[in-house]
């Protein structure tokens, strides 16, 4: 059994004190462990069953050289290997279940995860916070402070900052359906064109938040997405079907389209909309060989007189709306028979 020793800083707030002091990698996946709520008694438990796929994704955040700058925060427990403390230095044995992790256990296992694949990971330096000896609700009121209190960083932001930041760190799917939500909003004549709406941008009625574009936008362009199905891999193709699907829209809508009370302007609308375009056209255009605003265009019976605005949906919320918005479309969807072929798009 190893040893280690470190400098530390000592820090009270309120009725509670904290070290804290950086720790390899190695030494922190080593001594540490998540006691899980509602299956383990003792005290201090309040973590959640790890998810599988956050564990991969910090992995391979890892050893794409992501950066950890937020303290993995612990509650030493053991009594046979105490926490030993002179005015210079903390020291203790490397051994394992000798501190419970109160906040980052997904981080420390996917750290773990990913020094059994590259063991020079095993240096890595981490901040790390030890509380000594705590209860399971003062453990509690930790965990709730750092994952409730401090409110995580806007949707619309992190998708904004993907265009600026470095690629291994990004979700690329993402990334892609950022990439054509930018171009509804600026491609010229775009029914969106000025519409997305950024971070830092004033509020405003109508319009949709660059989050909801990209979120809407996302499940047909990742991998092994609906685009991807159908051999549509090419981002300059991708824009350009979903602008066809809202420039067959908004020809419908005619003038109406500039209308506040247009639904396609709004969160819902616009999500209605791209699932009809997954759920309904791309099969549909795919077994016509054509996904040309003019195809799509064609399959839609609307009229001036059976069009949809906000009045229809108000008060449904959210998830209503957008249900409401669907079956609207799926109502008027009745689209001539047309032969298979090439892709005309």
């Amino acid at each position: 059994m190893s040893s280690f020793k470190n400098s530390f800083i000592q820090i009270e707030q309120g009725n509670r004190r904290f070290l804290l002091t950086k720790l390899p990698a190695s030494v922190v996946t080593s001594i540490s462990y998540a006691a899980i709520r509602g299956k383990s008694t003792e005290d201090g438990a309040v973590q959640r069953v790890l998810n599988s796929s956050r564990i991969n994704s910090i992995k391979n955040f890892t050893l794409q050289g992501g950066d950890y700058p937020n303290s993995i925060v612990l509650n030493w427990i053991s009594a046979k290997n105490p926490l030993k403390l002179t005015k210079d230095s903390i020291s203790f044995q490397v051994q394992e279940n000798s501190a419970q992790i109160i906040d980052g256990q997904h981080r420390v296992a996917g750290i773990k995860a990913a020094i059994e694949e590259q063991s020079s990971l095993s240096s890595l330096e981490l901040p790390v916070v030890f509380y000594e000896n705590l209860s399971t609700k003062e453990c509690a009121d930790i965990f709730l402070s750092i994952n409730t209190e401090q409110k995580p960083v806007p949707r619309s932001l992190v998708f904004d900052l993907y265009g600026i930041a470095s690629e291994g760190i990004v979700d690329s799917a993402a990334v892609r359906a950022r990439d054509i939500a930018m171009f509804l909003n600026s491609e010229t004549g775009s029914p969106y064109e000025d519409d997305i709406k950024m971070p830092g941008t004033p509020t405003r009625r109508g319009g949709i938040a660059l989050s909801t574009a990209v979120s809407a936008i996302k499940p047909l362009v990742e991998e092994k997405g609906a685009f991807e199905q159908i051999g549509l891999k090419e981002l300059e193709m991708q824009k350009q079907v979903i602008l066809n699907l809202f420039r067959a829209l908004q020809l419908k809508y005619g003038a109406a389209w500039s209308n506040k009370n247009n639904v396609f302007l709004y969160a819902a609308g616009f999500m209605s909309a791209l699932d009809f375009l997954k759920l309904k056209l791309i099969p549909y255009c795919t077994n016509s060989g054509s996904f040309t605003t003019k195809t799509i265009e064609s399959s839609l019976f609307l009229t001036e007189g059976n069009l949809i605005f906000q009045e229809e949906v108000k008060g449904l919320g959210g998830a209503g709306a957008q249900k409401r918005i669907y079956q609207f479309l799926v109502d008027a969807f009745q689209p001539p028979n047309q032969g298979s072929g090439i892709f005309e798009i």
